[in-house]
Order: C-alpha cells, then structure tokens, then sequence
C-alpha cells in the first residue's frame, strides 16, 4: 500500500520531483527532496512524520524500510 500510494502521488508524470525515490536514503532526506511525501506517510500512518523534531533526529537515521517494518509493513522491493 505505501509503494502504491507513493507511485500514484510522487510519480506523477511531469512531476516537479522526479521519477526516482533511493530507498536507502533516510527519510529526513527523502523529504528534504520530496516534500510530498510526508503527507503521504502521514496518511500511511506515519504520524511522527510531521514533528520536525522526530525527523531531525529519527529520520536522519530511519529509511521507509525500516519504518514499514516496525510497523509491520510488508515492503515489495522487488516490484521498484
């Protein structure tokens, strides 16, 4: 569900962002890139998202993997 959503709202075509999201990358920097993305993940659950102290410190080391996994998310990558 969360690859779903990020295809349909961050992959648009024409998109201002681009077309590429490195999933290594921790999360405070995926949003630095894409900002969309963090009303997505709050919609998603990821209600912490949106404290800009939790993603100064937790997002600098957190990825969307590791986040989807503590919240028990199954993770495709092999669809990406």
């Amino acid at each position: 569900m969360l690859f779903q959503l990020l295809r349909e709202n961050v992959f648009k075509e024409g998109s201002n962002m681009g077309s590429v999201i490195d999933l290594s990358k921790s999360v405070y920097e995926i949003c630095k890139e894409h900002p969309d993305v963090v009303s997505i993940m709050k919609d998603l659950g990821f209600e912490s998202i949106t404290n800009p102290g939790m993603l100064n410190t937790a997002g600098k080391f957190m990825t969307i993997p590791k986040g989807a996994a503590e919240m028990c998310q199954s993770i495709p990558l092999d669809t990406w």
